[in-house]
């Protein structure tokens, strides 16, 4: 049933299989896939005599420029933050990063400051053909955020 469902949904978006098929022929020819920015992600494995080790190799061609993409724009975004939270007299700062998310903590007078400028700084963190969308959960912890 899950090779049916993937089927369908790469004859419905052909351009995905096009990309997939790309990024592994391109691993195989140079050894390693890049970022947006140019970060190589080495794929060593793209010839190896055990398929699982040369298809995990292939997986990691497909979701390395897509990941590390990703990874370089909150990093972007991360180190503007707190210069830019110095500049505007806000106690508020950044906590974590988890994934593609920032955590701060900021007293609640400046709750309405803090977002506007983490959103600025992430939605203008890299220029791309789509536009950079961030979503805000605000709560007195993280588990509350809504």
């Amino acid at each position: 049933k899950a090779a049916e469902y993937i089927k369908d949904y790469l004859k419905h978006y052909p351009g995905i299989h096009d990309y997939m098929e790309k990024m592994k022929a391109l691993a195989r020819k140079q050894g390693y896939v890049e970022s947006v920015f140019g970060r190589h992600c080495p794929t060593p494995d793209v010839f190896h005599k055990i398929p699982s080790r040369r298809n995990f190799a292939e997986r990691q061609a497909i979701n390395a420029p897509l990941q590390s993409t990703s990874a370089d724009i909150i990093k972007r975004a991360m180190v503007r933050i707190p210069a830019a939270l110095q500049k505007a007299g806000l106690s508020s700062r950044m906590l974590l990063q988890v994934h593609d998310e920032l955590i701060f903590e900021a007293p609640e007078a400046e709750v309405d400051q803090t977002v506007q400028i983490a959103r600025k700084l992430m939605e203008t963190a890299a220029y791309l053909s789509i536009k950079l969308v961030v979503d805000v959960g605000i709560g007195s912890n993280w588990a509350d955020t809504d």
